[in-house]
């Protein structure tokens, strides 16, 4: 059992300042509210109660199964026999999400909502041969667990990671890193990093690949 020792103001404070980190822009900007944002401003560590993690892969997202070197698609997985790829991704989404909240009892009481927006991974021929970038989007808002009112503007993550191929691939795998571990345990560390300190990750640059993936 969880318990409260937070007083209302201090929960409206919390609430103020976790509102103005995801809403915070450069002088003459207008946030609109409930607007994604692309631009993550860093914001003091706040103090969370996550009671709740909910995920959602929408459907509308287009999955692609083609053995080309960068397929189009907003949803490229195949670190998993072929399946329902939606439920594969949201899955991984779940453990990453339960892994990076973790210990997050104490303080503001909240539900993270997280939608992906993309989920890009590599081909078998981009993982044989060349490599490149699992390149994972996704927004998370945060709202009050009683009333469902969110607490914050929906904010944009990108959590690019490089994607091992060739004998670099082959020995990750002997290592027991495969992709789903190896992106599994990143979208954790992002989600624990963003949680802490909202802004504060920012993904590495990643050449062309990565510049690729945010057409």
């Amino acid at each position: 059992m969880r318990h409260y020792s937070t007083s209302i103001r201090a929960v409206a404070a919390l609430a103020i300042a976790l509102g103005l980190s995801a809403c915070a822009g450069t002088p003459g900007d207008t946030v609109t509210r409930g607007a994604t944002l692309d631009t993550p401003q860093r914001a003091a560590p706040l103090a969370l109660d996550i009671q709740q993690v909910r995920i959602n892969v929408p459907r509308t997202l287009k999955v692609s199964e083609k053995n080309v070197f960068y397929p189009g698609g907003d949803i490229v997985w195949r670190g998993e026999p072929i399946g329902d790829r939606y439920a594969q991704v949201g899955a991984m989404f779940e453990d990453a999400a339960a892994r990076g909240t973790e210990g997050m009892d104490n303080g503001l009481p909240a539900v993270m909502d997280i939608e992906v927006e993309r989920f890009h991974a590599l081909t078998e021929k981009a993982r044989v041969f060349t490599g490149g970038v699992h390149a994972m989007t996704f927004t998370v808002t945060l709202r009050d667990p009683s009333t469902g009112q969110a607490l914050s503007a929906p904010r944009q993550i990108k959590a690019d990671l490089r994607g091992y191929g060739g004998s670099q691939a082959m020995a990750a795998e002997q290592r027991g890193q495969t992709q789903k571990v190896r992106i599994t345990d990143h979208l954790s560390h992002v989600i624990r990093t963003e949680m802490m300190n909202p802004g504060s990750y920012h993904s590495t640059g990643l050449g062309l690949m990565g510049a690729l993936n945010t057409l």
